[in-house]
């Protein structure tokens, strides 16, 4: 061992000095590792599978020009919840679509920045992969188009495009995942509205106690198949036929079609709806119509949340009908009386249709991490 030790002490000074070298990057090297803390983003890639059920039907809604990809709906996601998209750093679309509330607020009126106020109630983002046009009145033709909206009503987020654009170029992590979904580090508004959209594609809500009734994997009880029975059921009370008369504008397993009604909400509706673009008397008070699902959870209803509750909104369709030119054909002449001038649901019936409607609640879908707000430290 003397001999060695002696060995060493006379190795020249050059190998001594790689010697300490070698030992200060190594130290380094760990020093390194220590520091790292784990929040730097692992971006998913390749095609994105939407899984949803065949009844569902393959009419899905994807524009060639934008295909749903893993890092496309991963920057969706954090751009859907990120508040440097509004004016003041506080507002993301996130807030006035709440995953606990299958994507709608739990407010009449949505407010926005400086405390503005919607001019119309949220609409739930569920199963948007299916649909063609947005918002209450149908005036977008693309999720892509419905995006831009929001993010510059002065009443919703109130920023111009320009203005989020730079706030997220000069964020040290969009730069670098748009040139991993785009291949180059150029944010612009086209590029973000196409993210988001990606990311509200993926809003699938395809679990609730119905689909698993039509999986035959869960069995309802009396009330709710009484209320599915009446749902699904026209009123011809000459034959003794009950029903309630839903599924000319909420059939099928999304529980919405794509049309525009006016459902009888007002004579005169202080809303166009649908005749502010078209000009046309018999569009007022058209209205886009909403898919049932998770009903239960995206109160107030109409397009103007008039209504608090689900009973409320029974009650309107079973006796509150208002006529006027543009009243949906639907809804006139449908009554469970001979000779009867509104629908005429029973107590208990209205019971029934609401135990039905509850059945439509997704609890999978409002808890479902994918969706989640990401909550990523690498925000800045």
């Amino acid at each position: 061992m003397k001999d060695n030790r002696q060995a060493n002490y006379k190795l020249p000074l050059s190998l001594r000095k790689g010697k300490v070298c070698l030992i200060l990057c190594l130290l380094l090297v760990v020093a390194g590792l220590t520091a790292y803390t784990g929040t730097e983003p692992t971006v998913p890639m390749g095609d994105y599978v939407f899984n949803y059920p065949a009844n569902f039907g393959n009419r899905i809604n994807v524009p060639a020009n934008n295909p749903t990809t893993q890092q496309g709906v991963y920057l969706g996601r954090l751009l859907f919840y990120e508040p440097k998209l509004s004016a003041t750093n506080t507002i993301s679309c996130g807030s006035c679509h709440q995953q606990s509330k299958a994507f709608t607020d739990g407010k009449a009126l949505s407010i926005g920045v400086n405390n503005g106020l919607a001019t119309r109630n949220s609409m739930s983002l569920a199963n948007l992969l299916w649909a063609r046009k947005f918002f209450w009145d149908g005036r977008a033709a693309s999720l892509e188009g419905q995006v831009a909206f929001p993010l510059t009503n002065p009443h919703e987020m109130g920023q111009p495009i320009e203005v989020s654009v730079q706030k997220l170029s000069n964020t040290k992590v969009y730069p670098g995942l748009f040139k991993i979904v785009y291949g180059d580090s150029t944010i612009t508004g086209e590029r973000i509205a196409k993210a988001i959209a990606q990311f509200e594609r993926t809003l699938i809500s395809a679990n609730s106690r119905y689909d698993q009734y039509l999986r035959n994997v869960y069995q309802p009880t009396d009330d709710e198949l009484k209320g599915m029975e009446l749902f699904n059921r026209g009123a011809d009370p000459e034959k003794g036929i009950r029903g309630a008369n839903c599924t000319h504008c909420h059939g099928g397993p999304k529980t919405y079609l794509e049309l525009f009604h006016n459902n009888g909400l007002d004579s005169i509706s202080k809303d166009e709806g649908m005749a502010a673009f078209t000009g046309l008397v018999t569009d007022r008070g058209r209205f886009k119509v909403p898919t049932l699902r998770n009903i239960a959870l995206t109160a107030p209803y109409m397009h103007d949340g008039r209504f608090k509750t689900l009973d409320e909104v029974v009650d309107h369709y079973s006796e509150h009908i208002k006529q006027s030119v543009s009243l949906s054909a639907f809804l006139q002449g449908e009554s469970n009386e001979v000779g009867g001038k509104s629908l005429k649901l029973q107590p208990k019936e209205k019971k029934q249709l609401i135990a039905f409607l509850n059945m439509l609640t997704d609890s999978t879908f409002i808890t479902d991490k994918r969706f989640a707000d990401p909550h990523r430290s690498t925000k800045n």
